[in-house]
Order: C-alpha cells, then sequence, then structure tokens
C-alpha cells in the first residue's frame, strides 16, 4: 500500500518535504482490532507539532494522520461481525487503557496511557489502517468522507471547548485564530447561540474576511481592541501572545480556553508581560483541553449531522500532503484541509 511517514523530525520552514511516500506491507488487525480502508484524512496543526518536534512520536517512522475516514476490511480475533463493511472515522484518540481513574470517570482523554492517532501509532496518511473496533465512530450518512473527516478532530476538540466556556446568554464569545477548528466553533455557536456575538482576532485579512462571512460580528488582528469584553476566548492559536490579549480583553469572572496541543514558543518574555489586574484578576480562569474522549467525537458527530454543520473543506491528493502541511505552516486556511486517499464508497 502507499503510505506517507515521517522519518525524522524537521524544521519545515527548512525542510518542505517532511513526509516521504513508501511502499508498505498493508496492516492486519490484532485481537480486538479492525482495518479500515482510507478514503480521507484530514491535515491537522497537531501534525507540524509532531514534525517539528513540539509532541515528538515516540518512534520513527511513523505514519501521521488522525482525523480519518474509510470503512472497515477486515476484523481482528474476538470483534462482532458487524463491525465489517461499517463506515468509520477515527479520531486523535486512538486508545487508553479503560482501566484508570480517569477512564473509569469518563476522562480517558487524561488517560497515562493514552494514545495518539499517527503519533504513537500509525495513522492515517495511508490506504489503510488498523484501530481497536471500540474506538472507531460510525459517520453519519449525510456527511461525505471529506466532510467528515475535520469533524473527527478539528470539530470535536472545538465541540470540547465550546462546552468548557460554559456560555452563558449576554456577552459575546472570542476567537483567537481562524483554522479549521475556530470555523466549525463559529458555525456551531451561530447555530446553538445565534443570540452571541462572536469576535475572532486572526493575523490573516483573508481569515478576517472569512469570518465575517460566515457571521462573526466582528474580526479584528491579534493586538486589536475587541468592540467589548468578553464572557469567555477560545484560543486555536500555536502562539503565546493570543493568550495574553485575551487575558486583558475578558469581563469579570471570563474563561479563557486553550484549544493547542503545543504552543510555538515558552518565550518567558511573553508571560512576564501579563499584568495581574487586568489579566488575572476577578475571577478569570485558563483552562486548557486536553485531547478528546471518545464521547466528545460521537456526540458532536451526532449534533453536527442534526444541525446540518457543513465544515468548510479544501481537498488535496495524499501526493499533495507535503503542500498542505505547508500551506497550513504559513496561514493559508480557509477551513479545514483533507487529503483524498481512496474513493467514498
Amino acid at each position: 500500500m502507499k503510505a506517507l511517514r515521517l522519518e525524522k523530525l524537521v524544521d519545515l520552514q527548512v525542510d518542505r518535504e517532511p513526509l516521504r511516500m513508501v511502499s508498505c506491507p498493508v496492516p492486519e488487525p490484532g485481537p480486538g482490532e479492525v482495518r479500515i480502508r482510507v478514503a480521507t484524512c484530514g491535515v491537522c496543526h497537531t501534525e507540524l507539532d509532531e514534525i517539528e518536534g513540539r509532541t515528538p512520536p515516540p518512534a520513527l517512522p511513523v505514519v501521521p494522520g488522525h482525523q480519518v475516514v474509510g470503512r472497515i476490511d477486515q476484523l481482528g480475533r474476538g470483534v462482532d461481525d458487524r463491525y465489517l463493511g461499517k463506515r468509520v472515522g477515527v479520531a486523535w484518540i486512538h486508545s487508553a487503557c479503560e482501566k484508570c481513574k480517569w477512564c473509569r470517570s469518563g476522562r480517558e482523554n487524561l488517560c497515562p496511557e493514552f494514545r495518539g492517532t499517527g503519533r504513537d501509532v500509525d495513522g492515517g496518511y495511508a490506504e489503510y489502517m488498523v484501530a481497536p473496533a471500540v474506538f472507531t465512530h460510525p459517520i453519519p450518512d449525510i456527511f461525505t468522507a471529506a466532510e467528515a473527516a475535520p469533524l473527527l478532530c478539528a470539530g470535536a476538540i472545538g465541540y470540547r471547548s465550546l462546552c468548557l466556556a460554559k456560555l452563558q446568554p449576554g456577552s459575546p464569545l472570542g476567537l483567537t485564530g481562524f483554522g479549521a477548528s475556530a470555523h466549525l466553533v463559529l458555525k456551531l455557536v451561530r447555530r446553538l447561540h445565534p443570540e452571541l456575538d462572536v469576535y475572532v482576532f486572526a493575523r490573516s485579512e483573508q481569515e478576517r474576511r472569512f469570518a465575517l462571512e460566515l457571521g462573526a460580528a466582528w474580526s479584528g488582528d491579534g493586538d486589536a481592541q475587541a468592540p467589548g469584553s468578553m464572557q469567555a476566548v477560545i484560543d486555536t492559536t500555536p502562539a503565546w501572545k493570543p493568550v495574553v490579549r485575551a487575558l486583558g480583553q475578558l469581563e469579570p469572572g471570563g474563561r479563557l480556553i486553550i484549544n493547542a496541543i503545543r504552543k510555538e514558543s515558552s518565550d518567558q518574555a511573553l508571560l512576564a508581560g501579563l499584568d495581574y489586574p487586568r489579566d488575572l484578576w476577578m475571577e478569570k480562569t485558563i483552562q486548557s483541553v486536553a485531547n478528546v474522549t471518545r464521547a466528545d467525537v460521537r456526540e458532536f458527530l451526532a449534533l453536527a449531522a442534526e444541525i446540518p454543520l457543513q465544515p468548510t473543506i479544501e481537498e488535496f491528493p495524499l501526493e499533495a500532503a507535503n503542500c498542505a502541511l505547508l500551506e497550513l505552516k504559513n496561514r493559508k486556511i480557509r477551513g479545514a484541509k483533507v487529503l483524498r486517499i481512496g474513493p467514498d464508497d
């Protein structure tokens, strides 16, 4: 089968083709696993974090990709026959121990044995992949494979962020950055909370225009002052500066939700710029979003199908994955990027 592999960590601005196309054996599912013939796989900023070493794979080479849609074509020992032929998705959560206190309390995203698809195990930048059957997700018929792919991570992590924001009627919601996840959060808020204004902060004028097209009440660059204070801000950027700027624009009791596995810079000078009375006083809260649970993915897929919520996508062939990653690195974004690997069926 064809697959794209990451064989060494690189700086994408220096090595513009970090993934190498290889021919390798089709994987066989182990006990409790299924094999999936991949149709599409979303391209996520987390892949940049893997490639550039901010969240490095524990072993190389590895096949990236964790927003995978395809059809199950082979079952491992012990898997119910009903799985065969099902169209499913695989998200960032590839597996967890299912025994620890975090798993038992529904917080498997915090499990010490959490494994990320496409980082800790081979993912979906390939014609086939394997995954535990119980960590696959049925894809609603309303979505094509390309539409469904970004819902599995960008959508699910955005949904988790929105739940943690604990929105109430009244003050606006802020979004910093406007990539795959933020554009889905905006669409979701416009449907679930049409009375709320959404303010979008983005470096790119193209992203700011896109946000207004999708219903944002206001958009400005990262240093801009919003028209008013916000009850919550969801930060989807890879940088620290937007975190500092967002804190200063929260209303008393406001919440900042950081939706990022890693930040590109831990420059302490930026953090030293925090002003306690302005930025953290008045019981403001900072909360990170750590991974996703199966429940996040399944609840969001059901909600997205009910609305229905259609992501804006740009489709690339598998062979152009390096190009898609470089565009993501350089903030050439309009919605979500998706790799086309096999046909919808």
